[in-house]
């Protein structure tokens, strides 16, 4: 890759769809810091990606020594470990520091993945003498043995929230919430939205959520207002399931945090209610987008969910991922960079995504996204391109604002340059400088013939989304649950 930080994202979702660790390599200098994006992503995330960074020796550190600074700890803070590699050290050691860092990073024993880095210190001469390497030895660790589940008894009318997720945590929470009969709620990266309320976070707006008494929560659940207000919530006992030594609780509410968790069944009655509930709000969902005159976002998120199907599914940040938590279920495999939520490095990471898993990839990210990580479009001649279909859903600008408090009309003024921040570029155009199909769609017809066209090598499709309305929409969707429970 061209760009450093473009290769980071690459190697991140590499190692998020083979769940191994993934090198990233890069020169000294300034190509380090570039990786620093990835790294932290990787570091919230939990995601093993293992940094190969080259140096100058040591002792010209602080000299003013061409493409030389003080990087050997620059990502601390992000890393599970990192180490000085000399190339004038015995070549043991070089295979025993790479084995080390593998494990490290995977999280055996630790069950705490996520990035480490090895800064190899290169003297002259730079190509060493010819001679036998020494022999590699596969390294084991022992991964830590299974916990026993805390019971949970039933009685507080309980719900359960699974946020971000890998595919192994996901499965937890749906036995959880099928095993103690509870309402499930589920961010659409949480792979497990199939067994999830679909209109989970509208309820949450509903008087409905006041009666809930105890949340259990799975994963990183950070996407949207209610439910972090609901995990907040004095009057609420709040049970965290984390295996590693972090654990998600931003409201300082917690008042247990289990490796595993098994509720005892609870009354059908209270599910009941929710199901009934969410069927209810997700009809008046449906009815109100097939309303709109327009093509919005939640509209395209709907449609790619169901052009993809059991499929692989990438989901930009910003507004695309909250849309498609409005979307009927999937049982897709989704992937987000939700470690901290950033638009940087999405087409580099689907990349990775569409290379490991060996399958056809759909990406929907906005038009900012898209722009943010062009040089993600790019690689060398020669090199393997994965099946991706990338959806654009191009507002012109950034439409998540407009549903936030500076939408509001007395910012009207300073609300474009400073938060909708339109870039006049064309997506389709951007495309096709890098020599990749692409087209534009403007009606829900059009995008669903686009969507229906076989995923071969990697392509663009830009879908023209109402902004101006975007407001408006939100205020509508939000008052659904209060209106129909």
């Amino acid at each position: 890759r061209f760009d450093e930080r473009s290769a980071g994202f690459l190697a991140l979702g590499l190692a998020k769809a083979s769940g191994r660790p993934v090198p990233v390599l890069t020169t000294s200098g300034t190509a380090v810091g570039n990786l620093l994006p990835a790294v932290m992503e990787a570091h919230h995330g939990g995601v093993p990606l293992l940094v190969v960074s080259a140096d100058r020796p040591a002792a010209l550190v602080g000299f003013g020594a061409n493409q030389t600074t003080s990087q050997a700890t620059i990502f601390q803070g992000f890393v599970r470990w990192s180490a000085r590699v000399s190339s004038a050290a015995p070549a043991a050691s070089w295979t025993a520091q790479a084995a080390r860092a593998c494990l490290l990073a995977s999280g055996l024993g630790s069950r705490n993945p996520g990035p480490v880095q090895l800064n190899v210190e290169l003297d002259q001469p730079l190509v060493g003498d010819e001679g036998p390497w020494p022999e590699v030895r596969a390294v084991t660790q022992a991964s830590p043995g299974s916990v026993e589940p805390v019971v949970l008894p039933a009685g507080p009318r309980t719900l359960l929230v699974c946020g971000d997720a890998s595919a192994e945590v996901g499965a937890q929470a749906a036995e959880a919430a099928g095993a103690g009969r509870v309402p499930l709620l589920a961010e659409p990266s949480s792979n497990t939205r199939s067994a999830s309320l679909r209109s989970g976070r509208l309820l949450l707006g509903s008087a409905l959520a006041d009666e809930v008494e105890r949340v259990v929560v799975f994963g990183h659940p950070t996407l949207s207002r209610p439910v972090s207000r609901l995990l907040a919530r004095d009057d609420v006992e709040l049970i965290v399931v984390s295996a590693t030594p972090e654990w998600v609780d931003p409201g300082w509410r917690a008042a247990r945090v289990v490796p595993a968790v098994l509720l005892e069944p609870a009354d059908p009655g209270w599910l009941g209610r929710w199901r009934a509930a969410d069927a209810a709000v997700s009809a008046g969902v449906d009815a109100l987008l097939g309303r709109q005159r327009v093509l919005t976002g939640p509209a395209v998120a709907a449609a790619v969910i169901a052009a993809v199907g059991d499929g692989v599914l990438m989901l930009g940040n910003s507004q695309p991922i909250r849309d498609a938590d409005l979307a009927a279920l999937t049982r897709a495999r989704v992937f987000a960079n939700r470690g901290l939520a950033g638009i940087d490095g999405t087409i580099s990471t689907a990349v990775g995504v569409g290379l490991a898993s060996g399958e056809p990839v759909t990406l929907l990210c906005g038009d900012l996204t898209f722009l943010h990580d062009g040089n993600g479009l790019a690689a060398g001649l020669g090199e393997r391109r994965p099946d991706l279909r990338i959806v654009v859903a191009d507002d012109d600008g950034g439409s998540i604002f407009a549903t936030l408090e500076y939408g509001d009309d007395r910012y009207a003024g300073a609300f474009e340059r400073v938060f909708g921040t339109p870039s006049g570029v064309d997506p389709v155009a951007l495309a096709a400088a890098h020599g990749l199909p692409a087209c534009r769609v403007r009606t829900a017809a059009e995008l669903a013939d686009a969507l229906a066209r076989p995923i071969e090598g990697l392509d663009v499709v830009v879908a023209t989304v109402d902004r101006a309305g975007r407001r408006a929409l939100n205020d509508a969707l939000n008052a659904l649950a209060a209106r129909v429970v």
